[in-house]
């Protein structure tokens, strides 16, 4: 049986099917499996020994979907559900499974605050989609794989580094999921450890305000780095504090514990971060309480719709700090 799995992006979306791709691989008896991305997602996948073979979506989608052609696929698994993949199978013309993408009952609890999302993880409904197959979740969490022979050296980092650090994870894809450089500032000032930024150039603005403000403890990597040695730090870290978005899940894939900083959207929207169910790996998210107005939106945005960004403007510091060192003494 020959599956082709369909997830075109982000880093964390993709790193979240690991645990469907490993689960068919393993209980589907023979089976092939491919799996289509974007290029600029290729180290996400190319070096998963779950997967069988690597297809990436070009700049003309149709040539894609003609070397698809080529490819005898009993059924696609459509992990990201949306106008092209509906494109892609309909051209393929084989039985598909789509994943459930929930968008209705997104939109009502970020809008009008009720809540109908069934109690599962993204996961969890990744792994739904395989029911025909009577796949099920194994429970061994997430999986991120390097290219074989790899290695990020410690030498890499600075010597007040090599001995262990704290990963703060900076960027996010949109404005409303980012805390202010001021309180990324506190945060390193209150721990007075070893910190190493992870973000990509566009995070550079913070990073260096940051950086400069607690030069001491500090060291810039956000823009440095590829992302398979950006996961190399994350991998090498002692805790990890994140904001919303796609190294939380490369952590949580890596065990680490982890401290999620919440702003426009929350835990209930169910991408929260998820580890193996025999781990006692510990994991805080970190919301201001009592705002009404949280989740604002489903994956974030560029502004505050309240226009106070209480959500991130008033995250309390003292008690991420503390988590940071509790989680480091575990």
């Amino acid at each position: 049986m020959r599956l082709l799995f369909i997830r075109f992006s982000s880093i964390g979306d993709i790193v979240l099917t690991s645990s469907a791709v490993r689960c068919a691989k393993k209980q589907i008896p023979g089976v092939e499996i491919h799996f289509l991305t974007k290029e600029s997602m290729k180290d996400l996948v190319t070096n998963n020994p779950f997967i069988d073979h690597c297809h990436f979506l070009g700049n003309d989608m149709q040539d894609t979907i003609e070397a698809l052609k080529n490819i005898q696929f009993d059924y696609i698994i459509d992990l990201h559900h949306n106008i092209r993949t509906w494109k892609i199978k309909k051209a393929l013309g084989v039985p598909s499974f789509s994943y459930h993408k929930l968008s209705i009952q997104k939109w009502i609890l970020a809008k009008l605050h009720f809540n109908f999302l069934p109690k599962s993880h993204v996961c969890d409904r990744y792994i739904d989609t395989l029911a025909y197959f009577k796949v099920i979740n194994d429970g061994q969490g997430l999986d991120y794989f390097f290219p074989k022979d790899y290695t990020f050296k410690a030498s890499n980092l600075p010597t007040s580094h090599q001995a262990g650090f704290v990963a703060f994870v900076i960027g996010a894809s949109y404005f409303n999921k980012k805390m202010p450089a001021a309180k990324w500032i506190e945060l390193a000032q209150q721990l007075k450890r070893p910190i190493v930024l992870v973000g990509g150039k566009e995070d550079a603005t913070v990073a260096n305000e940051i950086t400069l403000a607690a030069a001491e403890f500090v060291y810039n990597a956000c823009g440095k780095y590829d992302l398979t040695a950006s996961a190399s730090i994350i991998q090498m870290s002692q805790v990890v504090v994140s904001h919303d978005t796609g190294f939380l899940h490369v952590a949580a894939a890596f065990k680490k514990p982890t401290i999620t900083i919440w702003g426009a959207t929350s835990p209930l929207l169910q991408f929260e971060a998820t580890y193996p169910k025999d781990t006692t790996t510990p994991h805080f998210n970190s919301m201001v309480p009592h705002l009404s107005c949280q989740p604002c939106t489903k994956q974030g945005s560029n502004h505050c719709p309240q226009a106070h960004f209480a959500c991130m403007r008033l995250q309390n510091i003292p008690s991420i700090a503390s988590k940071v060192n509790e989680f480091n003494r575990n």
